[in-house]
């Protein structure tokens, strides 16, 4: 009887057990439905979003772009490098007298033309050098003219004693005279003989002294003239090394006195260099005719000045693998200064009928350049295009667009292959062309 109440307690426990087990049940069914629910209705918002997306492509407006026309043109065959201007002529004056800087005729920095007088070293040492040289000449000259007078007196009474000579030998022949008085004429004969001989000798002399005497005058007279120092080329003067009363010495007196540099900056010479795969190019256009050249200075671009090419280097630089070149240009309003770096432009020759479109125009894709092409219905066509040469703002389509074929120069961003675009603008090409058709 005792055990009866424990079972219906524990049935009772039981019972309530499975009844929350079963509530849960239902629980998670709805759940999952509710989760599925969800999922039907992410997948229905995605597809209208496409569905809208795709109506919102569909009804994307025409890019506006500017475009330009591609022209035909006779453009030059050019190679471009960096160079140096360098002087044409430089000369370093130094003195070729040791002297006293007495007067500087010119300013530093003054153009000099050749001839101009520059420094004037202390004359007055040379110049008595010089009055002694010219009274040594004179009195040479004094020995030989009295020598030559010595001469003719000798000389005529060398001939008296020979004609004495001659009658008293055959007097002497005759029994007139005696052998005694023959002997005393014959010896005074040869003994004016002599003094005729001693006096072409002295004279022989005194010409050797004039000579050495001359040149001691000329020699004294080029020292002189050493003291006047004056300009051998037309050219610019730089700043002076000297000032006046400075000692200066000649280089083979020891180390020499530089006074002023001169350089000569019209015309001017323009240094560059090449690789040497570009040199066959230059070697078969120079065959043809002197090529041309033009020079820039980095901040004045659109101003080159014209020139020819004048120099290329014998042999290929080993360590560098290029050329050294130069050219020859006009320099008379002074543009161009010694030392300073310009860009030049080697002109090879011409390329006939090539085809030109704005720079701003080819793009870069991971196959390579390409262009959008606006056909006659307005839709945009990417087209590959192989580019050359710079032309200014235009560049050279070596292969890939045709002539009056017009391109997009500006908006290209917006563009989509296929797609329609509207023209804003169309760009002036033939007068940029035009202006690039004078380089």
């Amino acid at each position: 009887m005792g055990i009866l109440p424990r079972e219906g307690i524990g049935r009772e426990k039981m019972g309530s057990t499975a009844t929350v087990s079963f509530a849960i049940i239902p629980m998670i069914e709805i759940w999952r439905k509710i989760r599925l629910a969800l999922l039907v209705i992410t997948i229905g918002i995605s597809a209208v979003a496409c569905q809208k997306k795709g109506e919102l492509e569909i009804q994307r407006p025409p890019a506006s772009v500017s475009v330009a026309s591609a022209v035909t043109q006779d453009v030059p065959l050019y190679l471009d490098a960096i160079g140096k201007t360098v002087a044409r002529e430089v000369v370093s004056i130094e003195p070729q007298i040791s002297g006293r800087i007495i007067k500087i005729h010119f300013t530093d920095g003054a153009d000099v033309k050749k001839g101009d007088l520059l420094f004037t070293i202390d004359p007055q040492p040379f110049e008595v050098s010089l009055q002694q040289a010219q009274a040594n000449l004179a009195r040479s000259t004094a020995l030989k003219q009295q020598a030559e007078a010595n001469l003719a007196k000798d000389t005529a009474q060398a001939r008296t004693g020979e004609v004495e000579r001659r009658r008293y030998e055959q007097l002497v022949e005759q029994g007139v005279v005696s052998k005694e008085q023959f002997d005393q004429v014959r010896t005074s004969s040869e003994t004016f003989n002599a003094t005729v001989g001693a006096d072409v000798a002295a004279i022989r002399s005194a010409e050797q002294a004039m000579k050495a005497d001359e040149a001691a005058v000329a020699a004294t007279q080029v020292q002189l003239a050493y003291c006047y120092i004056h300009s051998p080329i037309d050219g610019r003067a730089g700043q002076r090394l000297v000032d006046v009363g400075n000692v200066v010495n000649p280089g083979n007196l020891g180390k020499p006195t530089p006074l002023l540099v001169i350089e000569r900056v019209d015309p001017i010479y323009a240094d560059f260099t090449i690789p040497q795969h570009e040199l066959s190019d230059v070697q078969h256009n120079m065959a043809l005719g002197k090529l041309r050249a033009e020079v820039r200075l980095p901040d004045q671009a659109d101003n080159p000045a014209a020139g020819e090419l004048t120099f290329l280097d014998n042999a290929v630089q080993n360590t560098t693998g290029t050329v050294n070149l130069r050219a020859t240009i006009a320099n008379r309003d002074r543009r161009f200064w010694p030392g300073r770096f310009v860009n030049i432009r080697l002109v090879l020759g011409t390329i006939k009928s090539a085809v030109l479109i704005p720079a701003s125009a080819p793009e870069m894709s991971a196959k390579g350049q390409f262009v959008y092409v606006v056909s006659d219905d307005l839709t945009a066509e990417l087209r590959p295009v192989t580019t050359g040469q710079r032309q200014g703002e235009l560049v050279v389509i070596n292969r890939g667009l045709s002539s009056g074929e017009r391109v997009v120069v500006q908006g290209q961003i917006a563009v989509v292959p296929g797609a329609k675009v509207r023209i804003a603008e169309s760009a002036p090409v033939e007068r940029a062309a035009n202006a690039e058709g004078g380089l």
